[in-house]
C-alpha cells in the first residue's frame, strides 16, 4: 500500500519528517522518498530502493544534503514517490497513496492531446504521480486540479502537496484512508499514522474528512474544500495493516483487536463451539491482540508456541514470487517445543486470504508436535479483491481461498450463494468450513461475523467499508 507524512515548521524539519516518514515502514516495502523546501536551497528530492535495505539506513545518509522548514516524506509499495513537478502552477512535489482503476484510459485520453508524455515510468506503467499532477495541471489552481483528479480518477486517491509555501494534504473522497494533523511550538504535521504524530514530537490535532483539502503552514492550518458526508473507511486498517498504535476515527487499533477477539470467544461460548485447547495463541504479529482479547474472555491461557525471527529476515510478503514469499515465511518461525509438543492449540490470525503460508504454519505446528490445531480467523471470509486500495496480491478472485472453495464445491453455481456461504451457521457455510478444514489440516475453523467485526471497530456501521466481504460498494 503506502503511507505519508509531511511538516511545515519555523525550524529544520528535516529530522521531524524522516523519522515520521520510517514510522510508516509497515506500510510499505519497494520505494521510500523525501522532498524538502528550503527558501536557500530551493526543492530537494532523494527517492531510494528499500526492498532490501530499512529506509531509515537507506536516507541517513542523504539527510547532511537536505534542509527545509517544509518537507514531506513517502513509503510506497508501488511506484517511487515523491515527484517533482513543474507547471504552470509552480513547482511542487506530490505523494500519494491509493490505487487507479482506470488508469489506461486516463492515459490514452492524455495522449489525444498533442504534446503531452510521461516520462516516470515504474515497472512498465505509468508512475501514478505523475498521471496525479498531470491531471492537477489541467486546472487553474492545485485546488481546483486535486478536486478534479479525484473526481476523474476511479479507485482511492490521497494526495499530499509540498510547496514553497507550506503543504495542501487532500483525503480520498470517501476518507477510505485516514489523514491526521499535529501540533507541536514550533509548527504543524500531517500524517496517516497518529503515533507517527506523537512519536516525532506533536500532539494530534484534527483528523481530516472525507474530501477535505487543507493547506498546513507553521502557524497553523486552513481548509480549502469541505469534507463530504459520505465516508468509507477501510475496516483493515484495525484488522490488519494499521499500526497498534494507531487511532482512526477515534478508535485505536489494539484496542479493536483485544476487543474483537472477545467477541469472537463470547459467540463462541454462547454457541458451543469453543473447543477445548490448551492455549490460545496467535498468528504473529497482526494475530497477537485478537488471540489476546479471546484468551481474556475465554480464561484459557495465552500462548506463543512459535516467534518470527525478525533481525534479518524481511517481511513475508516482500518478495513477488509466492513460492519464495512461503520460503522467508517458513525460516523466520521458530518454535517453542514446550508449548507445541503433545498440546491442543488454537491459532487465531487476522484473516485468511489464500491460506497458503497459513497452510505451511499448520503444518510447522503439527512437525514439531501439536496434538490438535484449531483454527479462527478474526475477520469473516474474504470473498472479494479489494478494488480501492493496493494492499492486496491476489490477481483474480480465485486465488481468495474461500472463492477457491466455493468453485470447488458448487461451480458457477456456488458464486451465485456467496452471501449464504459466508454465513457459517448455513448448510454452504457449514460446507466451506469442513473443506477448507480438510485442505489445510485444521481440526476446528471459525470466522469472526461482519456484526461482530462491526461492534469490534464500534463506529457507525455504514462508514466502514466491508466490499472484500460482501462486495457492497
Amino acid at each position: 500500500m503506502g503511507g505519508f507524512f509531511g511538516a511545515v515548521s519555523r525550524k529544520n524539519c528535516k529530522y521531524d519528517v524522516f523519522f515520521g516518514t520510517d514510522y510508516h515502514s509497515h506500510l510499505g516495502t519497494k520505494r521510500g522518498g523525501l522532498a524538502f523546501y528550503d527558501e536557500e536551497k530551493g526543492f530537494t528530492r532523494q527517492i531510494h530502493n528499500i526492498e532490501n535495505t530499512p529506509f531509515r539506513t537507506k536516507f541517513e545518509g542523504d539527510l547532511n544534503k537536505m534542509d527545509g522548514t517544509i518537507g514531506i516524506g513517502a513509503i510506497s509499495d508501488t511506484d517511487p514517490q515523491p515527484l517533482l513537478v513543474r507547471s504552470h502552477l509552480g513547482i511542487f512535489a506530490i505523494a500519494s497513496v491509493g490505487i487507479i482503476n482506470n488508469e489506461e484510459k486516463i492515459v490514452e485520453e492524455t495522449f489525444a492531446a498533442p504534446g503531452h508524455y510521461f516520462m516516470a515510468m515504474s515497472s512498465g506503467k505509468v508512475n501514478d504521480n505523475e498521471l496525479i499532477a498531470a491531471l492537477i495541471n489541467r486546472c487553474g489552481d492545485l485546488v481546483e486540479g486535486i478536486k478534479y483528479a479525484q473526481e476523474l480518477i476511479e479507485g482511492t486517491c490521497t494526495i499530499l502537496l509540498l510547496t514553497e509555501n507550506g503543504i495542501i494534504a487532500a483525503r480520498d473522497k470517501l476518507g477510505r484512508l485516514p489523514i491526521v494533523i499535529g501540533k507541536n511550538d514550533d509548527g504543524y504535521c500531517v500524517s496517516m499514522e497518529s503515533f507517527a504524530c506523537q512519536k516525532v514530537g506533536y500532539q494530534p490535532c484534527y483528523n481530516l474528512g472525507p474530501g477535505e483539502i487543507v493547506k498546513i503552514t507553521a502557524d497553523g492550518y486552513e481548509q480549502l474544500a469541505a469534507p463530504g458526508d459520505k465516508m468509507k473507511i477501510c475496516a483493515f486498517l484495525w484488522s490488519y495493516y494499521g499500526y497498534p498504535n494507531s487511532n482512526y476515527e477515534g478508535m485505536n487499533v489494539e484496542v479493536m483487536r483485544c476487543r474483537n477477539g472477545e467477541i469472537m470467544a463470547r459467540e463462541e461460548e454462547k454457541n458451543g463451539t469453543m473447543p477445548d485447547v490448551d492455549y490460545i495463541a496467535g498468528v504473529p504479529d497482526s494475530g497477537l491482540p485478537h488471540a489476546i482479547g479471546y484468551a481474556n474472555h475465554s480464561h484459557k491461557p495465552f500462548a506463543r508456541p512459535f516467534v518470527k525471527y525478525t533481525p534479518t529476515w524481511a517481511r513475508s510478503f516482500m518478495p513477488s514470487n509466492q513460492e519464495m514469499r512461503n520460503v522467508v515465511a517458513e525460516m523466520k518461525q521458530i518454535p517453542v517445543p514446550e508449548l507445541i509438543e503433545g498440546k491442543k492449540l488454537m491459532l487465531i490470525d487476522d484473516s485468511i486470504v489464500r491460506g497458503t503460508q497459513l497452510r505451511e504454519t499448520v503444518d510447522f505446528l503439527y512437525r514439531n508436535g501439536a496434538k490438535e490445531v484449531h483454527m479462527r480467523s478474526a475477520c469473516p471470509p474474504i470473498m472479494y479483491g479489494c478494488k480501492y486500495l493496493n494492499f492486496s496480491r491476489s490477481n483474480s478472485e480465485m486465488e481468495l481461498l474461500a472463492r477457491k472453495k466455493i468453485q470447488e464445491l458448487e461451480g458457477d453455481e456456488g458464486q451465485k450463494h456467496i452471501e449464504e456461504y459466508a454465513d457459517g451457521t448455513t448448510k454452504r457455510g457449514q460446507c466451506l468450513l469442513k473443506s477448507i478444514c480438510e485442505e489445510m489440516g485444521f481440526d476446528s475453523l471459525g470466522y469472526q461475523t461482519l456484526d461482530g467485526l462491526l461492534e469490534a471497530i464500534g463506529i457507525v456501521r455504514d462508514k466502514v467499508c466491508t466490499y472484500c466481504w460482501t462486495g457492497e460498494e
